[in-house]
């Protein structure tokens, strides 16, 4: 079984490719720029991979990738490639995002895998208000970040170019990314993460019995990266004829909201917990433009762009944190009734998460190191 995998040494790319080569008939070609092969012969060695992992020099910003030559038939082809940064900037996300899933949708076509496998995001809902199906996608829904914008995009040049063609396309929207659930690894600070030095500051002054109040906020559909991996190893390799669709939201149906996933890891941080958790809606008795308005007072701006950088938080955290939405995963679930691939308990993993982040991703660490 062959495989071309981009992204391959990313997050989600290098779970993935452990799932597929525990098939002792696969081998994985993975894209990669020039000058980044040591990345992918690190990982070959780590997962030791032996001659099953190849590198295949490369480039998203190019058409077709740039590649010439590679006559290798695949079966499977995973795109991952992509730019996940709140901060980037919009022509950033755009070429990495949209026009890089251009070029690799030209070599794909080229190469004429029997399956493309494209790896969206829960973004492309942006601020849709209801329930989102897997069978959804252009809505009209508002897209108020590039990131939620250029992941649309990305999966709409994957539908135009793919579907209905010879070559079949499903279609992998996963949630909020968090760690490994078995090492807590995780690649960097991100969505949840940047709440974690608050987290600390408030176990450092107050004792863990002392209540706390905060918000409730929506479901915070976090998922950790070993259960995407697995979920899309399993759906990737089953017949059409066996799945309930082509597009599968890989999230957790019993999701947390986001204070009570903040509460998880303040208990794995002995840190005090919100007894008292305010619903988010109760400001919507402050019409919206009234609420926009007193957002956007200079005053008002200065303060919480001053509180916001004092914890390390980019504003773009606040501003996209909450999905207005539910997201059905019934075909997900349907898809993997029966193999125990399924999302623990937050609570069941929280801790080693907490510990990860405090040994290798706190700011403060490489603070002390400069």
């Amino acid at each position: 079984m062959n495989y071309f995998v981009t992204g391959a040494t990313g997050f989600i790319g290098r779970h993935l490719v452990n799932e597929l080569l525990k098939r002792d008939d696969a081998t994985v070609y993975a894209l990669v720029r020039e000058g980044s092969r040591g990345k992918i012969d690190d990982l070959a060695r780590k997962l030791d991979a032996g001659e099953r992992l190849v590198p295949v020099p490369g480039d998203l910003s190019s058409e077709g990738l740039g590649i010439e030559g590679f006559d290798q038939p695949i079966d499977h082809f995973f795109h991952l490639a992509a730019v996940y940064d709140m901060e980037a900037d919009d022509e950033t996300l755009e070429r990495a995002n949209v026009e890089g899933t251009r070029h690799v949708v030209q070599f794909a076509q080229r190469v004429e895998p029997a399956i493309f496998h494209h790896t969206s995001s829960i973004a492309v809902a942006g601020a849709y208000e209801g329930l989102f199906r897997e069978d959804m996608f252009a809505e009209g829904q508002k897209l108020p970040h590039a990131y939620h914008r250029t992941k649309y995009e990305s999966e709409a040049v994957a539908r135009n170019e793919l579907g209905g063609g010879d070559i079949e396309l499903r279609v992998y929207r996963p949630g909020v990314v968090i760690g490994d659930t078995e090492t807590g690894a995780m690649d960097k600070i991100d969505g949840p993460y940047y709440f974690f030095k608050v987290i600390q500051k408030l176990r450092d002054a107050l004792p863990a019995w002392f209540p706390l109040a905060g918000p409730e906020g929506e479901k915070a559909w976090l998922v950790p990266v070993d259960f995407v991996a697995k979920a899309m190893d399993h759906i990737a390799h089953q017949p059409i004829d066996d799945l309930p669709g082509d597009t599968f939201h890989l999230v957790d149906p019993d999701s947390l909201s986001v204070g009570r996933t903040l509460n998880e890891f303040a208990k794995a941080a002995h840190a005090p917990q919100f007894a008292m958790r305010v619903d988010s809606n109760l400001t919507d008795i402050i019409p919206k433009p009234m609420r926009a308005g007193l957002a956007a007072l200079p005053p008002v701006k200065s303060i919480r762009r001053q509180v916001l950088g004092d914890l390390g938080i980019p504003e773009s955290v606040l501003e996209t944190r909450d999905f207005k939405c539910d997201f059905d995963a019934r075909d997900a679930q349907r898809a993997l009734k029966g193999t125990g691939i399924a999302v623990p308990p937050l609570s069941t993993y929280a801790p080693k998460l907490w510990d990860y982040w405090e040994r290798n991703l706190d700011p403060d660490l490489f603070r002390e190191r400069s």
